[in-house]
């Protein structure tokens, strides 16, 4: 490869002193001594590739191994931190061929769970004298630092169970709220000293019950747990905004494999594959962006989930514009999220939909839908509502598998939610009574979760996973289809031959 086609990556600092003159100096990978009588009165990071950004800052690029709709070779990241805002940074992702900028929100985001991304991330900010929070769940560690400085170090007892409610995905969060004891009305358990961040996740002591006795070591719920002296230390450090980076490895790769060969269907846009190591057992036209019609609403609950608190109490506000096969909002005032979430999933209702997003604000939730997409690597994918009533709803197969396989590996709940509308939990639901399931397919019982949709533009649609044993091994396998005019037809088409071909 010449060297051109592989652009070397450089690293530069730009100081803005009182007097508003730029100072160059080595950068992050280039030891350098900071002049402690330098006190810049504003600071940010910003990157471009073999220059100096006009922004004022650290310039940082980064390396991730994948993120957005950029290859490991072009991709990077800055953090621009000024200190004028309590100290909140905003990390955006840069294309160095193009200098095109994206800005990675706060939120869950994938890119995190790379190690290489979340050590350069985490090391910027120190770099920059930033106070903020180190979270690494696979070494169970916690880190407080205060301006760049490690003051505490922590071990984490517990985390919350893989797929649930109460798992922390890998992120970057500002601290929400404080609460000395905060109460959980899904464990019915009181949680000392706790810390939230994007309103479902937290950091908080060792939980006790009402009587005040502890739960056991075992106890399943809860989020980031510390020891109670810990976490209290850590409740009188942190202050509101203070930034939370996430991390946790993601899932091992697995040597599973499969002997691929093809089915014929008509219609246009299919796949079947393995949702737990991506393989292929037969696809069509997986690439080509198509309406999806209500296969969005899985992106709908993915952003209620991490960004909304499901405990909440929900004013309805029934839109006007949309209606559902079943109404079921009719003249109630209050709802819980939760029940909102079973409508969702279960009956595909699209006023659930609208009223979910304007909980957040309506653009702010589409906004987030497509920021959610953009960091799963969903470059094909764009949403216009939270329902997929909209014809510009859309996506390409390879893009679903990734939604699914997300969801599957981090979210699994939204997907039980879509089979069984009564599964166990402590939030406040069912007050809708028994919904009709649209997402069942006939004739198959291996049912593990997903969800279908129709329109004219999109023609029948559906995203479903199921179960099946191949050689001795349980397996989770996907199948998508986009354009169908016999969905149900098609589905359990490809599952027998899946059956057929794989299973013994």
């Amino acid at each position: 490869m010449l060297e051109e086609d592989n652009p070397k990556r450089r690293f530069y600092a730009v100081n803005y002193a009182e007097d508003n003159a730029p100072t160059p100096a080595n950068g992050k990978l280039i030891p350098y001594k900071k002049n402690a009588l330098a006190k810049p009165v504003k600071k940010e990071l910003a990157v471009r590739n073999n220059k100096i950004d006009h922004y004022a800052g650290l310039v940082l690029v980064p390396l991730a191994a994948f993120l957005f709709i950029f290859t490991a070779s072009i991709l990077g990241a800055s953090t621009y931190a000024s200190l004028n805002t309590a100290a909140l940074p905003s990390v955006s992702v840069v294309n160095p061929f193009t200098s095109e900028v994206k800005p990675l929100h706060y939120g869950v985001q994938v890119a995190l769970n790379q190690p290489n991304f979340f050590a350069e991330t985490r090391d910027a900010f120190i770099d920059e004298g930033l106070t903020f929070v180190e979270v690494d769940l696979s070494a169970m560690q916690l880190r407080y630092f205060k301006d760049g400085v490690l003051l505490e170090a922590m071990q984490i007892k517990a985390k919350g169970e893989e797929g649930t409610w109460w798992q922390t995905p890998s992120g970057l969060y500002a601290t929400l709220n404080k609460d000395k004891s905060y109460y959980s009305k899904v464990g019915y358990v009181n949680l000392p000293w706790t810390i939230s961040f994007q309103e479902n996740f937290f950091i908080h002591g060792w939980p006790s019950y009402a009587d005040s006795n502890p739960v056991p070591e075992d106890y399943a719920g809860g989020g980031i747990r510390l020891k109670t002296e810990d976490a209290e230390r850590l409740y009188e450090l942190v202050d509101i905004d203070t930034p939370i980076l996430v991390h946790e490895l993601p899932a091992v790769t697995e040597d599973f494999v499969y002997e691929p060969v093809a089915p014929e269907l008509k219609t246009p846009h299919y796949l079947l594959a393995d949702v737990m190591n991506s393989t292929i057992l037969a696809a069509r036209d997986i690439d080509t962006v198509a309406p999806i019609a209500s296969l969005t609403k899985l992106m709908t609950a993915l952003v209620a989930a991490e960004f909304i608190n499901l405990d909440n109490s929900v004013s309805i506000g029934q839109p006007s514009f949309v209606s559902s096969l079943i109404p079921r909002l009719g003249e109630r005032s209050k709802v819980s999220m939760y029940s909102l979430m079973q409508l969702l999933l279960v009956e595909s209702s699209n006023e659930a939909a609208e009223v979910i997003a304007a909980e957040l604000g309506r653009e702010e939730f589409i906004a987030l839908m497509n920021e959610k997409a953009a960091a799963l690597g969903m470059k094909d994918t764009h949403f216009v509502d939270p329902s997929g009533l909209g014809a510009e709803n859309i996506s390409s197969i390879r893009d679903l598998l990734l939604l699914a396989q997300y969801i599957y590996e981090n979210r699994s709940f939204i997907l039980e939610l879509t089979a069984n509308q009564n599964i166990k939990t402590n939030y406040v639901g069912g007050e809708f009574g028994e919904l009709v399931n649209f997402n069942q397919v006939e004739d198959l019982d291996n049912f593990v979760g997903g969800k279908v949709g129709e329109t004219i533009a999109a023609g029948q649609t559906s995203l479903t996973l199921h179960k099946i044993s191949v050689r001795g091994s349980e397996r989770v396998l996907a199948i998508i289809i986009l354009g169908s005019v016999s969905r149900n037809e098609d589905v359990t088409t490809l599952y027998r031959y899946a059956e057929e071909r794989f299973a013994r």
